[in-house]
């Protein structure tokens, strides 16, 4: 006897797909997952879907912007610290000389400089997880997407390969979307979420390896059910939870050889979502690295920029070779910046004022560097973007409003930003 959790979608009756689905006998109060399919046929559907996704990479910690991407060479020693810049093949824009592979594809680059972040320079995601400085009071980008947008059969809308035992990362919370809008996590949640009746222990959901492993159990069990013969709803809900392309997504094994080797072991994620963008998931999050630098800031960024460096050259050199360049947009970010002035000898504090964004991918200009800092990298010349504007140029990309309301907690409209105003130079 089979038992799913799928990801589901609140229905104008208030019925989600996160309910059970059992193959061979009734679940919560005779309600399969087929029942909810003839449901949602009958109700008025999402916004129509299409192959476009978003990977939203964080680097958390907050990396030094002004040792990447907004570098001051002119600046005294104890501002522009101890790293070089290099060209790029952009004239006019130069990157710090640990990120030769980006310096080389900065014409599919774009770079947002002198972002002004959360005021509390705290270590929470939750700008750029929601675009909004509202901590804790909006639903994760992802989970409005899931909302809003019809995902593909079979697939989960929204993949969050960030995870913090013993539960779900802070701020990916679907909030007032409702609980049928959670991100799948390809961990215990999500296990749970693909689970047999039988009892199945977490302990042997630790890895890819098992979790594929899982997928081809419940390939066997629906396999030996003969009852869904014959009805297409019952057909479609087996489909979406057994379906092989889910399985293949989280395979990296099915990558021909090499491919993990030129993302390397710290951007092994990135591959991941590649993988996931392709196979049609709209969004999914993913953290790289630790980049809390307030001791260490030059030993710990010559570690990290040249993993990074790897990652980023194999993840656009795949969008571009693969012809997803348009459909795929890559956002990669920390919470905040770090302090132009350098302490404790040799690393950065919080700032807030100032940060830096790498862009790739759905169709936006590129081959530019938006925005200018002043000659310390402290603060923006002009009026600063934030996570909000960056935000809702991801929006656009995947068909959605940002001035789109959804009802709180409290029955209250709420537009999915506040900050509206794209990006124009993208």
């Amino acid at each position: 006897m089979l038992s799913i959790l799928g990801r589901s979608t609140r229905l104008c009756d208030g019925i989600t797909r996160r309910e059970v689905l059992r193959v061979g006998a009734l679940a919560f109060g005779g309600l399969t997952l087929a029942d909810v399919l003839r449901a949602r046929a009958g109700a008025s559907a999402k916004a129509a879907s299409s192959a476009k996704s978003v990977i939203m990479v964080w680097l958390r910690g907050g990396p030094s912007h002004i040792d990447s991407y907004d570098m001051k060479p002119d600046a005294p020693a104890e501002i522009r610290g101890e790293f070089s810049t290099i060209a790029t093949n952009v004239p006019g824009i130069r990157l710090c000389e640990h990120m030769p592979r980006q310096a080389k594809l900065m014409d599919k680059l774009a770079i947002v400089r002198g972002i002004k972040s959360n005021d509390l320079g705290d270590h929470t995601p939750h700008y750029i997880l929601t675009g909004s400085g509202d901590r804790g009071k909006r639903p994760a980008f992802g989970s409005v997407v899931s909302h809003l947008r019809s995902a593909p059969h079979g697939m989960p809308p929204y993949v969050s390969l960030m995870y913090e035992p013993p539960g779900l990362y802070e701020y990916e919370a679907p909030l007032y979307t409702g609980r049928a809008n959670l991100p799948f996590v390809p961990r215990d949640e999500g296990i749970e979420n693909l689970s047999l009746a039988r009892e199945v222990s977490l302990d042997r959901m630790k890895d890819r390896r098992q979790l594929l492993d899982h997928f081809d159990a419940l390939r066997r069990e629906v396999d030996q059910t003969e009852q869904t013969v014959g009805d297409p709803f019952r057909e479609r809900a087996l489909e979406m939870i057994v379906s092989p392309k889910v399985r293949d997504a989280f395979d990296l094994d099915k990558e021909p050889p090499g491919t993990r080797e030129r993302y390397g072991k710290y951007c092994e994620n990135l591959l991941m979502a590649r993988r996931l963008a392709e196979a049609g998931v709209s969004v999914i999050t993913l953290k790289l690295g630790d980049w809390d630098t307030h001791e260490k800031n030059f030993r710990d960024m010559r570690d990290q920029l040249p993993q990074l460096d790897q990652g980023v050259e194999a993840l656009v050199t795949d969008l571009y070779d693969r012809g997803l360049e348009k459909d795929v947009a890559v956002v990669i970010w920390g919470e905040f910046g770090r302090a132009p002035q350098i302490s404790r000898g040799d690393g950065r504090d919080h700032w807030p004022d100032a940060g830096a964004a790498l862009l790739c991918g759905g169709g936006i200009k590129t081959g530019q560097a938006i925005g200018e800092t002043d000659a310390h990298g402290g603060r923006h010349k002009g009026t600063p973007y934030t996570p909000g504007n960056i935000m809702a140029n991801l929006y656009q990309h995947l068909g959605l409003d940002p001035a789109t309301t959804l009802t709180d907690h409290s029955g209250r409209p709420v537009a999915l930003l506040d900050e509206r105003e794209r990006v124009r130079e993208l």
